[in-house]
């Protein structure tokens, strides 16, 4: 991954190619102080993206192989995946959906999937995944191989959850989660040194237009305010949380025991 300032806040999840003007972004999430992941769906978005942002700091181009696209993917675009992951920093997004728009191709998605599981290299860079309604088998598989992802805008049940944690996942928290129902029963469920920041953008809204990187600072806002801390303590927290992470998947050795150890909210 290119180098990050360490007071930087990750957006770690983000369709920049999906906005109007993706540089025009990337020049507000740098003013804004966010690093940007930029997700895409499939080996031939991820190869424009990267070619059209070149070296720019403050991004980071994420490759994607996205279970809604694996209807149209095929045997040249799964191989054409493989043969990129060596030179990819990030991978994302990937994963399983087996809700009504996808199930279809539920036969597939797990191909693919579990092809890509296999690669060793998924254990040493940081990977993004979608799961909707195929959580438990979306964190299942990853647990088999190992692999210490980010759970992107989880809305699963509860049970899974404790798995996830115990193979060392994180969970990526967007604005729509925050305001949604679901995180009522979700983020108490959730240890603080395991929460990352997404917005999903474009495909998530602040008021009334779409997302954008720049606004994970407002992110932060509502969190704190979910937690019952100050702005302060949750921006500290989910920096501490980005080093762990970073530092875990270089490593190959992720460490965690699902407890935060810092300060007191309240102190």
């Amino acid at each position: 991954m290119s180098e990050m300032p360490v007071q930087w806040l990750l957006d770690t999840h983000c369709h920049l190619d999906a906005y109007d003007d993706p540089l025009a972004e990337l020049d507000r999430a740098h003013h804004a102080g966010v690093h940007v992941v930029a997700v895409t769906e499939d080996p031939g978005r991820y190869r424009i993206l990267r070619t059209r942002l070149g070296r720019r700091p403050g991004v980071e181009v994420a490759l994607g192989y996205h279970p809604m696209r694996a209807a149209d993917l095929g045997p040249a675009d799964l191989l054409r995946f493989l043969r990129l992951l060596p030179q990819a920093n990030w991978v994302g997004e990937i994963g399983l959906d087996f809700s009504r728009h996808a199930i279809a191709s539920k036969t597939a998605q797990l191909r693919a999937f579990e092809a890509i599981l296999a690669e060793p290299r998924l254990r040493t860079i940081p990977v993004t995944v979608h799961s909707r309604g195929a959580e438990r088998d979306t964190i299942t598989r990853l647990a088999q191989a190992r692999i210490p992802a980010i759970l992107h805008w989880y809305t699963g049940p509860l049970g899974p959850i404790d798995d996830a944690l115990a193979a060392g996942m994180y969970f990526s928290i967007n604005p729509a989660m925050l305001a949604s129902r679901k995180a009522a029963t979700l983020l108490p469920r959730l240890p603080l040194d395991r929460i990352l920041l997404e917005t999903d953008g474009p495909y998530t809204r602040l008021r009334s237009r779409p997302t954008t990187p720049a606004d994970i600072a407002a992110t932060i806002g509502s969190l704190a305010a979910k937690w019952q801390v100050s702005e302060q303590y949750a921006h500290t927290t989910i920096r501490e949380n980005q080093q762990r992470l970073l530092g875990g998947v270089k490593s190959g050795c992720p460490d965690h025991d699902n407890q935060f150890h810092g300060p007191n909210p309240s102190g």
